[in-house]
């Protein structure tokens, strides 16, 4: 009578029964996967509460979702829909974190599939090559430090077309004005570049130059931004 409780209303002889045991392993497996994906993801890695709990618990969800499915082919169509829902529905993340969620989805359904020892095994390789890749520091560039964002406040009266020219000119390899927007109830204008320095580390002499020509308002300098929906 036990049995009975684990059966599906509409299993029939075409459709194989999963066992309680199998069941088990599997979720207890993906389980494991997921704290083994979790702790080589926050190795040296900037992460929140959630995304670490959710990376572990993920291969989990994903092999029961596939268990579920058993080899339907209608159910499996609706289940990628669902997980497009929820992924379009979500905050957009880093490539990093979308290759953590992709590699969390992939071994859960290796799991799911009963490829038990193949799941641990991606798992194990891909999460030390992660991990790797993390630790040397895989990607970065030398000349980082050059490309920074450029913040000017200036009087609404002041030409901004040519005025800050020569400066740029002297100071960068690379400058371009990405956005200009009024401030101050329309009494000052602000204006925001993009721009690889010449040398990095004359951020302080470029301003001196600069804040002769804006009347001595605000300026700011930032390391520019990376977009992280851009892959």
């Amino acid at each position: 009578m036990f049995v009975h409780v684990f059966q599906g209303l509409f299993d029939s002889d075409l459709t194989q029964v999963i066992s309680l045991t199998d069941f088990l392993l599997c979720v207890c497996s993906a389980l494991v996967i997921g704290l083994i994906l979790a702790a080589f993801y926050m190795y040296r890695t900037k992460y929140t509460k959630s995304f670490a709990a959710t990376l572990a618990l993920l291969p989990a969800i994903v092999c029961v979702v596939i268990l579920m499915v058993n080899g339907n082919v209608g159910t499996g169509v609706a289940v990628a829909g669902a997980f497009s829902l929820v992924r379009f529905r979500s905050v957009p993340g880093s490539a990093k974190e979308i290759g953590a969620i992709f590699l969390a989805m992939g071994t859960g359904l290796i799991v799911g599939m009963g490829y038990i020892g193949y799941a641990f095994l991606c798992a194990v390789l891909l999460g030390f090559a992660s991990a790797l890749l993390n630790g040397i520091d895989f990607g970065s560039k030398k000349s980082t430090a050059r490309y920074k964002t450029l913040h000017i406040t200036i009087p609404e009266d002041l030409d901004y077309t040519h005025v800050f020219t020569p400066i740029l000119e002297q100071y960068t390899s690379n400058y371009a004005l990405t956005q200009v927007k009024t401030t101050n109830m329309g009494s000052l204008f602000k204006l925001t570049y993009d721009l690889t320095l010449c040398h990095a580390g004359e951020e302080k002499e470029m301003i001196d130059a600069l804040r002769c020509r804006n009347g001595n308002l605000e300026i700011s300098i930032s390391n520019q931004e990376t977009s992280t929906n851009a892959l």
